[in-house]
């Protein structure tokens, strides 16, 4: 059963990406395949094409779009490593960065002179992102001389704005109705821009901020303790019982080490990320420049401080530009934008187990 994709790296994520019609309609079909093409139920991914982590053990599926504000749609599919599961709750702004030259290089998007800009619904969260995308002479290039944390070498940039990610998924900035929630005696942040998070200063934990991935991913004890509060923050967020979903990502806080605006650790949900996801960039700098929730009072920015317009993000690979702009009445609206880059790694068919109904 061979399928039709391409390989592409999105920021500091990997994975393939799929024409939706190259996929079956069935949702459980689908998902029953794409378990399947990407070995998921092994911690190595070994019978798929899959990296045994979740930074690259993700989905994009693309299609035209019938939203007259979009040119593309956009789902993207988190497929667990060790368990025989897939997540569709969140975007991922990561894989996002490949969606734009994809859908140039297929004719989605008929590409510009010099650069092009393609409008994306994400279908995850019916929210809207503006890609510009490097097409000298009307084609996508990749080289260019833009660097970003977490990935060697250099490319072409690829700038996304998120013109409506306020209550992504809960419909509400702050889903609780509050910018600070106790749980478990803990102070934390719910917030709902681009990703719901749980923000908690990394001290009230025990932590400095400062540790390794691997160092937090070993002290269980300290892991139980975060999901205790993940599992009520998403029960107080409208969420749900959320043992089994992605969503809310809970995120440890830190004053900044190395000249940038904050540093945090972020997990997604149970494992910390090796740098630091988009959508989560996008909230996290949101949460710096509202007053009263953990980020700003660890900033010690109040009601009369001055509005940030850049917020740098250190996390475990570097750090995360984010410019900021308030738009709409008397500036009330954040619009976020972060420059990523993206590549092409190769393009093919990738096999599925016989048996597997696919599409046409």
């Amino acid at each position: 059963m061979r399928i039709p994709c391409v390989l592409m790296r999105g920021g500091t994520s990997k994975g393939p990406v799929f024409l939706a019609s190259d996929l079956p309609e069935s949702i459980d079909e689908r998902n029953e395949v794409l378990l399947s093409v990407m070995g998921a139920g092994h911690e190595l991914e070994i019978d798929g094409i899959g990296g045994g982590s979740p930074q690259t053990s993700k989905v994009a599926i693309v299609s035209a779009s019938s939203h007259p504000d979009a040119d593309v749609d956009y789902l993207f599919v988190q497929v667990m490593v060790s368990e025989r599961r897939v997540d569709t709750a969140p975007n991922c702004g990561n894989m996002l960065c490949a969606v734009g030259p994809f859908a140039i290089e297929h004719g989605l998007v008929k590409a510009g002179p010099r650069t092009t800009e393609v409008r994306i619904r994400n279908l995850n969260t019916g929210t809207f992102v503006c890609s510009k995308v490097q097409t000298p002479g009307g084609a996508v290039t990749y080289a260019g001389n833009t660097r970003i944390d977490g990935v060697p070498g250099v490319a072409a940039p690829i700038e996304l704005t998120f013109l409506d990610a306020a209550g992504s998924k809960t419909g509400k900035l702050f889903p609780t109705g509050n910018t600070r929630d106790r749980f478990d005696g803990v102070q934390t942040t719910c917030i709902d821009m681009a990703m719901p998070m749980v923000l908690i200063d990394a001290a009230s934990l025990g932590k400095t901020g400062c540790e390794s991935p691997a160092e937090l991913d070993a002290d269980k004890v300290f892991l139980a303790r975060l999901e205790s509060i993940r599992l009520q923050a998403g029960l107080a967020m409208g969420l749900g019982d959320v043992t089994d979903k992605v969503i809310p990502k809970p995120v440890l806080l830190a004053p900044a080490s190395s000249g940038g605006t904050i540093q945090v650790r972020y997990f997604m949900p149970h494992n910390c990320h090796r740098a630091l996801a988009i959508t989560g960039s996008i909230g996290l700098a949101t949460a710096c420049v509202s007053p009263h929730t953990v980020a700003a009072d660890m900033l010690g920015l109040d009601d009369n401080a001055e509005r940030l317009n850049h917020v740098r993000i250190e996390h475990p690979s570097g750090s995360i530009d984010v410019a900021l702009a308030y738009v709409g009445e008397n500036g009330k609206t954040i619009r976020a934008s972060v420059v990523r880059t993206a590549r092409r790694l190769f393009s093919g068919e990738v096999h599925a187990p016989e048996g597997q109904r696919l599409a046409g």
